[in-house]
């Protein structure tokens, strides 16, 4: 079921992730759950969803987990480093990620994101950290 809350949050702060499709499932400080859903305009030739739209789907995720997890006082987040590992393809259905904070200090908050595809395999991990602004 879509976040509708959820969902309106991200499009509203990044419009890049309504154009992508990104629906949100939950969000809270504690975990972040969102989707993207497995189309051709996104995929390489093989048919498999790009790298890219993996990772603007960690990068969205991640940066509401830590926007929700950000002091008293900062005025947003912004993504200093994200690395990638990528372990399967994701050739239908959808890539869901669920984002968790590692780390929330005064300048930093480290966040990992995993990314599953429908059968619930590991496509993806990503540990990201973003700027306290």
């Amino acid at each position: 079921m879509t976040d509708v809350e959820g969902t309106e949050l991200f499009h509203k702060t990044m419009p890049f992730s309504e154009r992508l499709g990104i629906e949100v499932l939950e969000h809270g400080p504690d975990l972040v759950r969102s989707r993207i859903a497995w189309d051709e305009s996104l995929c390489t030739l093989g048919g498999v969803l790009h790298g890219g739209t993996l990772m603007a789907l960690a990068d969205s995720t991640g940066a509401v987990c830590a926007f929700l997890n950000l002091p008293e006082g900062a005025q947003g987040t912004t993504t200093l480093e994200s690395k990638t590992n990528f372990l399967r393809g994701v050739r239908s259905g959808y890539a869901t990620a669920s984002s968790r904070p590692l780390h929330a200090g005064r300048r930093v908050v480290v966040v990992e994101t995993e990314i599953h595809d429908d059968d619930g395999k590991l496509a993806a991990k990503i540990t990201q950290t973003q700027a306290v602004l």
